[in-house]
């Protein structure tokens, strides 16, 4: 029951929140200069991603594809618990070409859509990052991680959105198009805040954005009509 009601709701958001995204856009950017990117975590941080593509290039090889299926379907499996689906099964192909999972229930444009702006690990970084923080050292190395999965996720990110995704198919391209930028940038600047001040500055930057939101809509509506 509460499965069907949460896939009405989202369902009847869905538009609302592709224009969300679109009209936030302006704000997202702008809020970049709330950021603190001028110390020792942020530069740890680009450390960390230049060192996944400085292994990548050395290694001249992509991402694990075994690694970037599975991360693809266990987001789907995340966001399906979320909105109180029962999950039956997740299959990976052998031939690495793909893979799929089932679950009860109708389902909704969240599940659908989820990995292609969420990050799965990093969001698991950050919980644990959280909860742990008293046994973790306070050390440059745990930025470097955070950005070495960061450029992880940009990458797949990347390789999984194209023309013929049937994910893409089922929630339709229009909407995708209009979501997923927005999505994408709020879920890596969200990171990037994490990384230099924690859930506090994920706060901030929330804040900011919002602000931003009914600041740039205030002038809009002057523009308008005037």
């Amino acid at each position: 029951m509460i499965a069907r009601i949460l896939d009405l709701v989202l369902g009847l958001l869905k538009w609302p929140a592709a224009m969300l995204a679109v009209l936030s856009l302006p704000a997202l950017v702008q809020a970049f200069d709330y950021f603190q990117l001028n110390n020792m975590k942020f530069f740890a941080f680009l450390g960390g991603a230049f060192a996944y593509l400085a292994i990548k290039i050395m290694a001249a090889a992509r991402s694990n594809v075994s690694m970037q299926i599975l991360a693809h379907e266990f987001t789907h499996i995340f966001f399906a618990y979320l909105t109180f689906h029962k999950v039956v099964h997740i299959h990976l192909n052998p031939d690495e070409t793909g893979g799929a999972m089932g679950f009860k229930g109708k389902g909704n444009w969240l599940i659908t859509i989820s990995p292609y702006f969420f990050p799965l690990f990093l969001f698991f970084l950050m919980l644990f990052a959280t909860f742990f923080a008293a046994k973790i050292p306070d050390s440059l190395w745990v930025n470097g991680v955070f950005g070495y999965f960061f450029a992880y996720h940009l990458e797949s990110v990347m390789v999984q959105i194209h023309g013929e995704q049937p994910d893409f198919k089922e929630v339709g391209f229009p909407f995708c198009w209009l979501f997923l930028p927005g999505a994408n940038l709020f879920a890596c600047s969200a990171v990037v805040a994490f990384n230099n001040g924690g859930w506090l500055a994920v706060q901030k930057y929330m804040t900011a954005v919002y602000k931003l939101d009914l600041y740039n809509l205030a002038h809009l509506v002057k523009f308008f009509t005037n």
